[in-house]
This record gives C-alpha cells, structure tokens and sequence, in this order.
C-alpha cells in the first residue's frame, strides 16, 4: 500500500505562527518535536503522518491518530517511521519506508507499506 501527501510550506508556517507549540504538540510526539527545525520540516513531518495514514486506507482519524505514527532520524539523518503496536497488528504490518522532500512552497512525503 501506498499513500501520498502534499502540504504548502505556508499553510504550516502560519499555523506555527498563531497556534505556537500547541499545534505542534497536536500531531508530534515530545521527540518529534525536537526533531523539528522549523516550520519545512514540520511540514514534512505533518506529510508523512498523512501520507502513511493513507497508506493504511484509514486517514487520520479515529482508527489512526498523528500519535499513532511516529517519526525520527536514522544516523545518516534519513527520515523512519514506525507505528502503534495496536496499528501494527490490526494492519499486519511487515515493514515500512518513508521519503520526504521540499521543493519550492511544498513538502512531499510517500509512505509504503508492506503487510
């Protein structure tokens, strides 16, 4: 499976600027958020969370929330993403891999799931 999305760089600036730290905690975990540099990468962040919600065929929601979907940084500084033990075996969950990448006024993640 497969999911896909693409989020404005200023559609998260602005929503920093206004909310602050408590949107940011409202889809990052405490060590997401020290991950996070400033408003592109959150925006990458928010798009791989959306795009592996979609990958699972359920979006955010009810049956997946933003804290079920983890991300962080591999040595090299890659992006990974792992899940809820609950996501995990619900879905059957084999592996994972995730891509983000900013170009001009967007971020883009791609989530792929094996299960």
């Amino acid at each position: 499976m497969i999911g896909i999305d693409l989020i404005k760089l200023e559609r998260m600036k602005c929503s920093i600027e206004r909310f602050g730290d408590k949107f940011l905690q409202r889809f990052l975990s405490p060590d997401e958020m020290q991950l996070i540099k400033n408003s592109k990468t959150a925006a990458g962040f928010w798009a791989a969370k959306e795009a592996c919600s979609k990958a699972l065929g359920t979006g955010i929601g009810k049956e997946c929330s933003f804290h079920d979907i983890k991300l962080s940084k591999t040595a090299r500084g890659a992006p990974q993403i792992s899940l809820s033990q609950e996501l995990l075996d619900n879905y059957k969950i084999k592996s994972m891999s995730v891509s983000i990448t900013h170009d001009g006024d967007y971020a883009v993640a791609v989530v792929a799931i094996q299960n």
